[in-house]
């Protein structure tokens, strides 16, 4: 698929002109890494906002000891870097694939002209902040107020209408993700998500296959969120 094509599908680039639109394809560039490769650290330099065009990147927070607190997960046509573009400090978390990627990157000149001449370009990044916002407010929430059982619930829930796929009777969640992964996504250990996969299994709400969960009963895994 060509760039403009493309870039067409992404709310951020729907309202460019045909022109515009190729004017902006002659500064967009194209990069692929591997899964597992860390795209930028925590507080590097933050020059360029980054699209994907296949493949999946998790946004996460690293401490000294080597654990981690997974905030987003974006995959294909989502964005992602701006908000270093636009307070031009550094990045705020650590970029790593969680499979093999191929972005369009564009860097901070190009982008903060492009949102200068594009009105509706700036209201999609404002609503992309917000919800990640909103999200992080929503993580935060969950760790104060709601268990391991009910976070892990909810959490499975949510992967599974964001990435769920059926799979006959079952919902499939299209992700590899290690228990350290599911662990690091809810503020806990990795013995506790193992603790909470086999309760559920044992009541047969799920299973795995491989590093991928299949949800067996979505309702009854909903009831467990609260």
């Amino acid at each position: 698929m060509k760039k403009e094509d493309f870039l067409k599908q992404i709310p951020l680039f729907q309202s460019l002109q045909v022109d515009d639109l190729g004017n902006l394809c002659d500064s967009i560039k194209t990069r692929s890494i591997r899964k597992g490769e860390i795209l930028f650290h925590k507080g590097s330099e933050g020059t360029t906002l980054y699209i994907i065009k296949r493949g999946r990147i998790k946004i996460v927070l690293p401490s000294k000891d080597g654990d981690e607190v997974i905030l987003a997960i974006f995959s294909e046509k989502d964005f992602f870097g701006e908000m270093s573009l636009l307070d031009g400090t550094s990045r705020s978390a650590d970029a790593v694939a969680l499979e093999p990627c191929e972005l369009l990157f564009l860097n901070r000149k190009d982008f903060l002209s492009f949102l200068k001449d594009n009105e509706n370009a700036v209201q999609a990044v404002l609503r992309s902040l917000s919800m990640r916002l909103r999200k992080t407010d929503d993580l935060l929430e969950d760790t104060c107020f709601l268990n391991i059982s009910a976070r892990f619930a909810k959490k499975l829930v949510e992967l599974a209408q964001d990435y769920g796929r059926q799979d006959g009777d079952y919902t499939l969640i299209d992700l590899e993700l290690k228990q350290k992964d599911l662990a690091s996504m809810i503020g806990a250990t990795r013995e506790s998500v193992n603790k909470e996969l086999r309760v559920l299994r044992e009541k047969g709400l799920v299973s795995n296959a491989g590093n991928k969960i299949r949800i067996h009963n979505l309702e009854l895994l909903r009831r467990r969120m609260s």
